[in-house]
């Protein structure tokens, strides 16, 4: 059965940026993989009439209508109350719900208000949704051929939640149908230059080939729509074949596995290890590497230089060196990188120097101007790199392109 949904996620505090509404996407991914297209996405305040309007509409459009928050103690949590109210429900307590609230805030020495009973109410249509994780509920409306859902906003309570309680609800409602999607990361080449390379594959329909230009790297999405996973798979993989025929080394990995995971796992597949000195990036890299767990295996340590001072000191670049051409030059970068190497006896070191602004750029050394250098055994050599942008853009622009450097590097020599 072919399902629309809409997911309204609510909350002024969403509104006001003060956080990132990372439970939408969570959800709109798991719908998708069980072939639930998603019509829309709404973010809506803590307003009760301004949610009524919007979630009447989605309950009128849509077969599945979610809300993300609004369900805890306070006078702002409105979304239960309201859900119900737009799909001509209403809520009764559940002392079953209640007791157990009770317990719990017993157990922590506390009286439980009547503000926090709120939490027992169900529709009067449907059922609460376990929360094992908080004391909020959630909530099933079924009318009219209509399901209406909501979800608690914490992240430790809601994906539990979608995982273990909304998944088998889906996979019963939808038979099996999915969408299903393999995502193929490819560094050292533009967007341009993929798509010109892949431009008869983009063309297809079943599947889809659809590329997404990130920093420093791009995503190429490749999407099938089957009555199953298997049927789906079969589709894709051939797709995802002939695109690295086509584009080769350039794809480093898929779906989730990021850049920094991927050369990691290439240095630790060869027993290599890699040291870095950091420059205008400030730590940056090696703060990306050692977010991958069990880089310890190939990562030895890094410097960070800032000053021409530091520079000489922790990693060996001669004073002369830095007078003769300055902080920001291939020869420096180059003398970062071996110095570094040899400092913790890695097999590779990497140097970043440049001017990540947003002050200090000249007509010859404008800001963005980065020299990027890989040292190993054999050789040392620097990437002049101009990076447009902020000054956070630049410094995540160089380290992607160090990995870039490096990883070529490690292809090109020990593979």
């Amino acid at each position: 059965m072919d399902l629309r949904a809409e997911i309204v996620s609510v909350g002024t505090e969403l509104l006001l940026g003060q956080i990132v509404d990372t439970d939408a996407a969570y959800l709109a991914r798991v719908l998708s993989q069980y072939g639930v297209s998603v019509y829309r996405r709404v973010t809506i305040g803590d307003n009760h009439d301004r949610l009524l309007a919007v979630l009447r509409e989605a309950v009128e459009q849509n077969d599945v209508v979610f809300t993300i928050g609004g369900l805890g103690p306070t006078m702002d949590d409105i979304s239960r109350e309201t859900l119900a109210e737009a799909m001509g429900d209403t809520l009764h307590r559940d002392e079953g719900i209640a007791d157990g609230l009770r317990q719990f805030f017993a157990k922590r020495g506390m009286s439980v208000l009547e503000s926090n009973l709120r939490q027992a109410y169900v529709p009067d249509h449907g059922r609460a949704i376990d929360n094992p994780n908080g004391t909020a509920p959630g909530v099933l409306i079924e009318m009219g051929g209509k399901t209406g859902i909501a979800l608690p906003g914490p992240p430790n309570e809601f994906v539990p939640m979608v995982d273990n309680q909304i998944i088998p609800w889906l996979a019963a409602r939808t038979g099996g149908r999915t969408i299903r999607s393999r995502v193929l990361r490819v560094c050292g080449m533009g967007e341009s230059v993929a798509e010109d390379r892949l431009k008869d594959l983009m063309a297809s329909e079943a599947p889809t080939v659809a590329p997404y230009a990130k920093t420093g790297e791009v995503h190429l999405r490749v999407t099938a729509r089957e009555s199953s996973a298997e049927a789906a798979d079969a589709l894709i993989e051939p797709m995802v074949a002939r695109i690295i025929e086509r584009l080769g080394d350039h794809v480093y990995a898929f779906d989730d596995e990021t850049l920094e995971a991927a050369v990691v796992k290439l240095l630790t597949a060869h027993g290599l290890t890699l040291a870095v000195c950091e420059s205008c990036t400030g730590g940056l890299l090696g703060s990306r590497i050692t977010d991958v767990p069990g880089s310890s295996a190939a990562f030895l340590g890094g410097a960070i230089t800032y000053t021409n001072e530091a520079k000489t000191d922790l990693a060996g670049v001669p004073p002369e060196l830095v007078a003769e051409h300055g902080a920001v030059s291939p020869e420096v970068a180059c003398a970062m990188a071996d110095g570094v190497r040899r400092r913790f006896g890695a097999d590779y070191g990497i140097g970043i120097t440049g001017v990540a602004g947003p002050d200090g750029g000249t007509a010859e050394k404008p800001v963005g101007l980065v020299y990027i250098a890989v040292a190993d055994s054999d050789r040392t050599a620097a990437d002049r790199c101009l990076f447009f942008g902020q000054r956070r853009d630049v410094r995540v622009r160089a380290t992607q392109a160090a990995l870039v450097q490096l990883r070529t590097r490690i292809l090109s020599t020990a593979v």
